[in-house]
């Protein structure tokens, strides 16, 4: 029973001055739209019964074969890559405000945005490697990650230290020759368990002597390496989201080509910070076009149910919580795409989109938990059930609080950008001006 209600936000209707609301972008949406009801949602029950009760001789880290003809479907629509922003020879040349609108609709399906190679840690990766990348791995990993012939993963958290302090990494990588040995310990590596994931980006240490921040680098890891194994597949609130997943990856001196080094050695915060911009604002769209199914789905049970002599719709609780969820939804939706535009403007190091990145991670998953909560108590018990996609989307709602950086990181860097004028002006010092440069 999922919703195919069209989205019900206003920023749906008819033409408007939201950022990356332009012709061209209208356009696309049109055919994503048309290509999500059409061909995405009839295919899911289809993946999700391949996943959960695998045919003969397959397991359920095996993936489903309608997937492929999902993404022949996607490309030959013009459906492909839209993820990579304009400045990138390689994209769909669609501004970071553009995409996120269309990241908004993808986000009311599960598998939408996988075939149509818009799907996370992919996109970062791609944008890694397309941004720094030298040519040779461009050819090697970019080329066949935008023709959707191979997956990847990102190899940072580590269970043995808080990662929210990326500066505690203790992954070590060490030059030897011509190669280097990296040996540590990850988990939380999205898309690991899934066979097609063939070369991961990992964070890690190849100088504790120097500076904090330039201890840090990163490297191109084939996943097929010796000494690499997957030592357990983890879960979410009990979802194993296969056949990707999110397993624990044990290295144990695994060697690889010093010509795999991204950027140099020292660049792994620098490059983790122009990943991770563009990838918020993926995240935090996706999430809004989860809320609006939820929404859906939500207002299509209150008005088919009926509790103490009238429809759940006319109950004044629920209601209430109907128009709620519109308000905090639009508001999170002009918040992201504000953000958007800014990036494009000013890249995503200046300080004013560094603050907002920030807002939208905190803000976003928050109003998105809300709304899915809401929508989980209007459907009782069936709401917490595998029956409907509302306790899985809650599940991950919960975890993107934590997923790319925790609330309380976040949360730390705007108070502090808050603060800043005052704490200058109360020592005397004039506000430097806010760059306008774009990084």
């Amino acid at each position: 029973e999922m919703a195919s209600l069209e989205m019900t936000g206003s920023a749906s209707h008819g033409h408007s001055s939201l950022p990356g609301d332009t012709p061209r972008m209208r356009a696309i949406r049109d055919r994503l739209n048309r290509f999500i009801e059409t061909e995405v949602r009839p295919a899911t029950i289809e993946y999700e019964k391949h996943v959960s009760d695998p045919p003969p001789g397959k397991t359920r880290w095996d993936v489903p074969p309608i997937m492929e003809k999902l993404k022949s479907k996607a490309r030959s629509e013009g459906l492909w890559n839209l993820f990579l922003p304009h400045e990138y020879e390689e994209g769909a040349k669609l501004t970071n405000a553009e995409y996120a609108h269309l990241a908004e609709v993808m986000g009311r399906t599960r598998l939408a945005a996988e075939a149509c190679n818009c799907a996370a840690p992919d996109t970062g990766n791609m944008e890694v490697l397309a941004k720094f990348g030298t040519e040779e791995q461009k050819r090697k990993w970019l080329t066949p990650l935008l023709d959707g012939e191979i997956r990847s993963c990102f190899l940072m958290t580590e269970p043995a230290v808080a990662s929210s302090d990326a500066r505690n990494i203790e992954t070590a990588i060490k030059r030897d020759g011509d190669d280097y040995v990296i040996s540590g310990r990850k988990w939380w590596t999205t898309g690991a368990m899934d066979p097609r994931c063939k070369v991961g980006l990992l964070m890690g240490k190849t100088d504790k002597s120097k500076p904090q921040h330039l201890q840090q680098s990163m490297i191109i890891v084939p996943m097929d390496s010796p000494g690499i194994t997957i030592v357990r597949p983890l879960t979410v609130f009990g979802y194993d989201d296969a056949p990707g997943g999110h397993p624990e990856v044990l290295l144990e001196n695994v060697r690889v080509p010093a010509a795999n080094i991204v950027l140099g050695e020292g660049r792994g915060f620098e490059i983790a910070q122009a990943r991770l911009g563009p990838g918020r604002i993926h995240h935090c769209m996706r999430a809004i076009g989860t809320a609006e199914e939820a929404q859906g789905l939500m207002i299509e049970r209150a008005l088919s149910r009926v509790a103490f002599g009238r429809s759940l719709a006319k109950q004044g609780s629920v209601a209430h919580n109907v128009a709620n969820n519109r308000i905090a939804i639009d508001q999170a939706r002009l918040l992201v795409l504000h953000t958007a535009d800014m990036i494009d403007r000013y890249g995503c190091g200046s300080r004013e989109t560094s603050n907002l990145i920030a807002m939208i991670k905190v803000a976003v998953p928050h109003v998105v938990h809300t709304v899915l909560d809401r929508a989980i108590q209007v459907f009782g018990g069936a709401g917490v059930s595998g029956d409907f996609p509302l306790a899985y989307a809650y599940g991950m709602s919960r975890a993107l609080r934590i997923v790319d950086g925790p609330d309380e990181v976040h949360l730390r860097t705007i108070a502090r950008e808050e603060m800043r004028p005052v704490v200058l002006k109360l020592a005397g010092k004039r506000p430097e001006p806010r760059t306008k440069a774009k990084l």
